[in-house]
């Protein structure tokens, strides 16, 4: 990769892709190149304590936007914007590039895109009335209640998944913020690592196994000896409410890894789904996870970087 020109914007890079595709590698490996700040785009990595679950690197100290909430702290897309504009300014003063990696792709597209409105988080207690009436209503009840509201919404989400339900709810109880961020000038480039689905769910299992060796399980029993209410925003983050299940006596631990590694598959679909519409993304496929794989994905974002920098 040839070396900038000095003077000119620096960079600006998110490497996105499902979750278990190796971007974290790949981002990290290239900002020690190129010289680069790594900066979080994961909804639930910016919560301390809930680290096993949330993948956070194992260099979390080289990162800017981890660990910078209490798990009970409500974040939405427009606050990590801001956050991530300042941190932004800050390195286009020091004429330093930036690489973004994480799985939440709205939060990169938000960014990038420049979006000038956002929907900030809801209350927590318009969240907890909405679980509450699903509880003693049921989910047909909410159906109702958005379809009435919002039909076209209504039409383009699954109306059988109870959490896509209730955020669309939520988001209609919360009106719109105007953003106002100044955006420094970068030479922006996203890159999306595409592996096969059949890999993928390999590795995401083996991925699950792993994470419960280095101690989830513990990691969620010492969470819930703090007292944090159910009810905190870091609860939602893949895998955690299933490991209260399995702690309180509720299922067995093939039951939960099961329920774990489903979740997590679907996650990644619907990232995958999310990346076909991402604007201005260079996708990198990833066939398998051999070292020679890698290394021919890793070529192809020099690539990329390469004529961003010329």
């Amino acid at each position: 990769m040839q070396a900038e020109t000095p003077g000119r914007d620096p960079l600006l890079i998110a490497i996105l892709g499902p979750t278990g595709s190796g971007k974290t590698a790949f981002a990290e490996r290239l900002a020690d190149e190129i010289g680069a700040q790594l900066i979080n785009a994961d909804a639930f990595q910016v919560y301390r304590g809930f680290t096993i679950g949330t993948a956070k690197p194992r260099r979390v100290r080289e990162y800017e936007l981890i660990d910078i909430l209490d798990p009970s702290e409500s974040f939405g897309v427009g606050d990590w914007v801001r956050r991530s504009s300042e941190v932004l300014r800050r390195l286009h003063a020091e004429n330093r590039s930036a690489v973004f990696v994480g799985g939440t792709g709205f939060y990169i597209r938000a960014l990038f895109e420049r979006y000038e409105e956002m929907s900030p988080e809801p209350e927590e207690s318009v969240r907890q009335g909405l679980m509450e009436r699903e509880k003693s209503d049921g989910l047909a009840a909410l159906v109702e209640e958005l379809r009435q509201k919002a039909p076209q919404i209504a039409s383009q989400i699954d109306l059988r998944n109870p959490v896509r339900v209730r955020r669309a709810l939520e988001k209609l109880a919360t009106p719109a913020e105007k953003l106002d961020v100044k955006y420094p000038t970068f030479r922006s480039l996203k890159v999306g690592i595409s592996p096969t689905v059949s890999e993928l769910d390999r590795i995401l299992a083996v991925r699950c196994d792993t994470m419960i060796a280095e101690g989830w399980i513990e990691e969620v029993r010492a969470i819930l000896a703090t007292g944090l209410s159910m009810g905190a925003p870091a609860w939602r983050a893949i895998g955690y409410y299933t490991l209260v299940e399995l702690i309180e006596g509720r299922i067995e631990l093939d039951e939960a890894r099961k329920q774990i590694i489903l979740l997590t598959r679907q996650y990644a679909k619907r990232q995958r789904t999310w990346l076909r519409s991402e604007p201005n993304l260079e996708i990198v496929n990833l066939s398998g996870f051999s070292e020679a794989e890698v290394e021919g994905a890793w070529s192809e974002i020099q690539g990329h970087v390469s004529r961003l920098i010329e």
